[in-house]
């Protein structure tokens, strides 16, 4: 018995096999056995391996009468093996010398069952020494000791990022795991992904694993087998793509008999990632012209979802990279075969996972294309005679209008380079002077690279008004606009035939000149102005005051008339006739290239560095009045500034399975929450108690609609919730979406968030139904459950209200007649609670667009808000869930005082669900974080205290104080009561609730104003 046992499968390998047998005589283990198999090799494998067996009785041969293949050769091997540890080995690889040492080191210090040992790649057969050390080093990624179903996961789950490769060669085994393994294996001939069934099934046994990727001992020789560059017909793919999936319906097999959730999971992870491989394949080793048919040949075999996947993954790739780089392609780029590829496999059709997969990927790959198309399209109107740049560093909505034509500025290798744009480092330039110049960069690009008969400049966030009208402006002198979208270019004429009519026919437009006087900060000069600047100094000022004088004398009372003059105009924004272009950049590099030649910036601020930017603004000034001083007959014009506050680029929210690889063929749950900047922490805690209660065979895709969450609290929250495999979470900016709508709430417990319901439809395009949930919930039960609610044709599901049901029934039939005349409902008991709902988007998208649901909310004096919106346009098409999906809290003792008055039938069940809440919903003005003593506070704080912002919520405790309540104007209460249509009901009923002392003294009060009893 050896303590370690070599398996080598020969076939075909003559040319390799004494040097892989050599390696093994040099081991400095000498306790090994080397079973060497011959699987019926029709070359000398089996003599040679008879010669190693006659000079040394370790090494060993069995023979095959018939060619079985590599998984059989192995079984053959494992069954001889009499060692403590198995290791394979092929016979076209060899050994380091010490790798045995190594490994049987390590597996006997850490009791490891497996062992993951380095490789060194060798490159053969025409590899590349790319594609060689990117095998090393993705052979040799550093792993960790692992135990448990951590094994298996982290070779072949998604989920765990595929951590480590699944060779079985590059492995050392315990004997016990690989007997055991084998013995599950099936005995029929598999090859080409052969080992990574093996590795499946014994990383299934194995209960630890260690890493040995410093011993980088296995020597592969990269392109000798069957695996490597060189070219194979659609014959021979076609042979590939069926030894591919034996192999999977082997494993799949395995999966399903051996039946834990951990495994199915890694099996799907290894499916996915031999679809890769094989299509990798397609992609490098099948010639262009047979592309096509050996597609169909992938398509017939794995089948059409899995092949169109992978085909489309190519023109994803291919087409984001060259969209990261800017690059538009070439009409006979691979790209163009790729797409002709993927699409000559048809249209993908059905709800499975794997055509929901393919769908996500096609819609990625071509929104890619479309993004190139877009820069293709650009160059093609590069021939403008208008030309505007836009002069940006991120990616932002710049009008469709194509003489406003985008540069990206400042990048840097590693970051997206815009293909819908041009770029400042094309050409010749001064790209990298862009920290300093500013959007200079960009009219020195223009001056040496894009001549056009007018050349103008804007920034990303502001623009001219093109139009004739003029809008109010800020104390700056500045029109303030919020987003760049088909209403601001129809007010500011952000269109070709708007722009070619403000510009055609004048020299020189620039911004409005001001007076500095009368703009904030106290100033009366330009040279105050820029002395007063915080991080600016007026001795750069008084220097380019003084290069300018000195290079052209002609300019030195200009330069004395403007700084110390009253007016200005701002932004280097402007547009000329290209001669007057053409003389204003000689003239104002050569300013700003004396200036930076004897700057010292050794000790500046970032803004500082900018100080060229800076200069440029006054030395345009100065440019510009010496041409109006000396009559160089220029025809001017003025035109407004618009500054967007928000410039950036918003798409709609993808699903789930469009960015997250982690979906797998886990269904998903998409969720929506709303919240802003301080109410983070409750936020925090009811996505924390649901995705605790979240089910591992579901995937959560929680989105959270905001305007103003800080990086801080975003980047806080993806950090804690990143250990949660089975979710992503996301932050969607709707700014957009409720521009233009005058959103107040008539509630001071309700904030405009509750609006943000009406937004899912839109910014959730894709889904069709998706879960909204309030964030001043505990989530107790898996809400998968709740999204899996069949709504049929109904537009949404929730709970009654059973605060609305009790008011319904209060003395005095106010609040039944506000349900009847003002919401008209034609059954006022089916009122429904908005803070738990599941939404039939796709139902709700016909009745109303967002536009429509926005204006009937700022149309109509609702109580409630959102919530009688809904429950007026829905009703009728509403589906009831059990009461436990939205247990209200009794806050200020409502359930006795209101809550007692409802249907004794819908009482009766609210009072059966507080038993078992699955949705514990903290309504109203009472919170266990300014009450901690509320009910049901103690499961609140089971769940804040193990989030990132306990003290933040502690602090509110501590800081709270009761309840104040609201100033009322007793003038105007009603001698029986106050109407359900007035603000001051929403004031009146959540401090003084029907039933309660407060009311009666408040109502006595109201009749004695008005002189009654």
């Amino acid at each position: 018995m050896s303590k370690i046992s070599v398996i080598i499968p020969a076939y075909g390998v003559e040319p390799y096999l004494e040097r892989c047998l050599d390696s093994l005589l040099r081991q400095t283990h000498r306790d090994f056995e080397a079973i060497v198999v011959d699987d019926a090799s029709p070359d000398g494998c089996g003599a040679i391996a008879e010669r190693y067996a006659a000079e040394d009785e370790r090494f060993v041969v069995v023979h095959h009468e018939t060619n079985q293949g590599l998984h059989l050769a192995r079984v053959s091997g494992v069954e001889r093996a009499t060692g403590d540890y198995v290791f394979f080995l092929d016979g076209d690889d060899a050994l380091e010398k010490s790798t045995l040492s190594s490994l049987a080191r390590v597996l006997d210090e850490t009791g490891a069952d497996v062992a993951h040992l380095g490789m060194s790649c060798v490159a053969e057969a025409g590899v590349s020494e790319e594609e060689r050390a990117a095998m090393e080093a993705y052979a040799n990624r550093p792993t960790e000791f692992t135990t448990g179903r951590n094994v298996i996961k982290d070779i072949f789950a998604v989920s765990h990022g595929y951590k480590t490769d699944w060779r079985v060669t590059q492995r050392g085994w315990r004997a016990s795991v690989v007997k055991k393994g084998f013995a599950a294996m099936v005995r029929e001939p598999l090859s080409r992904a052969e080992d990574g069934y093996e590795c499946f099934v014994l990383s299934t046994f194995a209960r630890s694993s260690a890493p040995l990727e410093d011993c980088k001992g296995y020597i592969y020789h990269y392109g000798i087998g069957i695996t490597g560059a060189s070219q194979i017909s659609v014959e021979r793919f076609g042979l590939s793509c069926e030894q591919f999936v034996a192999c999977l319906n082997v494993s799949f097999n395995f999966a399903e008999a051996y039946g834990t959730d951990a495994v199915k999971e890694s099996f799907v992870g290894m499916k996915y990632k031999m679809m890769e491989l094989l299509a990798n394949d397609w992609l490098t080793r099948v010639a262009d012209d047979d592309k096509l048919a050996a597609a169909q040949v992938f398509a017939e075999t794995v089948g059409l979802h899995e092949a169109a996947r992978e085909l489309w993954r190519f023109v994803r790739d291919r087409a984001y990279d060259l969209y990261f780089k800017g690059v538009v392609p070439s009409e006979d780029d691979e790209l163009y075969l790729l797409i002709e590829a993927a699409e000559s496999l048809g249209e993908i059709e059905g709800e499975d996972g794997a055509a929901v997969r393919a769908r996500a990927m096609k819609s990625v790959a071509m929104r890619h294309v479309a993004e190139l198309r877009e820069g293709k399209e650009l160059r093609a109107h590069a021939e403008q005679d208008v030309r505007i740049f836009v002069t940006t560093h991120k990616s932002v909505e710049v009008p469709d209008a194509w003489m406003l034509q985008p540069v990206q500025v400042g990048w840097r290798g590693g970051s997206r380079r815009f293909v819908g744009a041009f770029h400042d480092d094309e050409g010749t330039n001064i790209a990298p002077l862009n920290p300093m110049y500013c959007e200079l960069t960009t009219q020195y690009w223009a001056w040496k690279n894009a001549r056009a008969p007018y050349v103008g400049f804007c920034h990303y966030r502001r623009y001219f008004n093109f139009t004739d009208t003029i809008y109010e402006q800020n104390p700056y002198g500045e029109i303030m606009d919020d987003y760049i979208d088909d209403a601001a270019a129809k007010l500011y004429g952000f269109d070709d035939e708007s722009i070619r009519k403000a510009v055609e026919g004048y020299d020189v437009i620039t911004t409005p000149i001001q007076t500095i006087a009368q703009m904030p900060g106290g100033a009366a000069t330009p040279r105050e102005q820029y002395a007063a600047a915080p991080y600016l100094h007026i001795a750069d000022l008084d220097s380019v005051a003084s290069i300018t004088k000195s290079l052209y004398p002609d300019y030195a009372e200009d330069v004395d008339a403007f700084l110390d003059g009253t007016t200005s105009c701002f932004c280097n924004m402007f547009v000329m006739r290209w001669e007057v272009f053409d003389a204003y950049c000689s003239w104002l590099f050569s300013i700003l290239e004396a200036f930076c030649a004897q700057w010292d910036t050794s000790n500046l601020s970032k803004e500082a560095l900018r100080t060229p930017g800076h200069l440029a603004e006054r030395l345009f000034n100065i440019y510009y009045q010496h041409a109006l001083r000396t009559g160089a007959g220029w025809r001017t014009k003025e035109l407004q500034c618009v500054h967007f506050t928000n410039p950036d680029r918003i798409y709609a929210l993808d699903p789930a399975s469009y960015h997250d690889q982690r979906v797998l063929d886990r269904p998903v749950v998409p969720v929506v929450l709303a919240s802003d900047d301080a109410y983070v922490p409750m936020l925090t805690t009811t996505i924390l108690s649901m995705l605790e209660n979240a089910s591992s065979d579901r995937f959560y895709d929680v989105a959270v609609f905001e305007r103003n969450i800080s990086a801080q609290h975003r980047d806080e929250m993806c950090a804690f919730f990143s250990r949660f495999e089975n979710a992503s979470l996301r932050f969607y900016n709707v700014r957009h979406l409720i521009s233009g709508h005058d959103l107040v709430t008539n509630n001071e417990h309700i904030s405009l968030e509750t609006y943000y319901r009406f937004l899912i439809q839109e910014a959730f395009a894709e889904y069709d139904k998706v879960l909204y949930l309030d964030s001043d919930l505990i989530i107790q039960g898996d809400v998968a459950e709740l999204f899996d609610t069949d709504l049929e044709d109904n537009l949404i599901a929730g709970v009654r209200d059973i605060d609305f049901l009790g008011n319904l029934n209060m003395p005095g039939g106010e609040r039944l007649a506000y349900a009847l005349e003002t919401l008209k409902l034609a059954k006022p008991y089916d009122y429904f609670q908005a803070g738990v709902l599941v939404l039939n988007t796709a139902e709700l998208r016909k009745l109303h667009s967002v536009g429509e649901w926005l204006r009937i909310a700022t149309t109509v004096d609702y109580l409630y808000d959102d919530q009688d919106i809904l429950n007026a346009e829905c009703q009728g098409r509403v589906r009831y869930l059990e009461p436990r999906w939205n247990v209200m809290h009794d806050c200020a003792g409502r359930v006795g005082r209101i809550f007692s008055f409802a249907p004794a039938l819908d009482y009766d069940a609210y009072l059966a669900a507080r038993n078992a809440p699955k949705v514990i919903h903290y309504a109203g003005f009472e919170k266990p974080w300014t009450n901690p003593g509320c009910d049901y506070a103690a499961t609140y704080w089971s769940y804040a205290r193990r989030t990132p912002f306990y003290e933040q919520l502690v602090a509110r405790i501590v800081t709270a104080t009761a309840p104040a309540a609201p100033p009322v104007d007793i003038m105007h209460l009603h001698e029986k009561a106050v109407s359900e249509n007035s603000p001051l009901r929403r004031l009146i009923d959540p401090i003084a609730p029907y039933g309660t002392a407060r009311r009666e003294v408040l109502k006595s009060l109201g009749r004695l104003v008005q002189g009654k009893k």
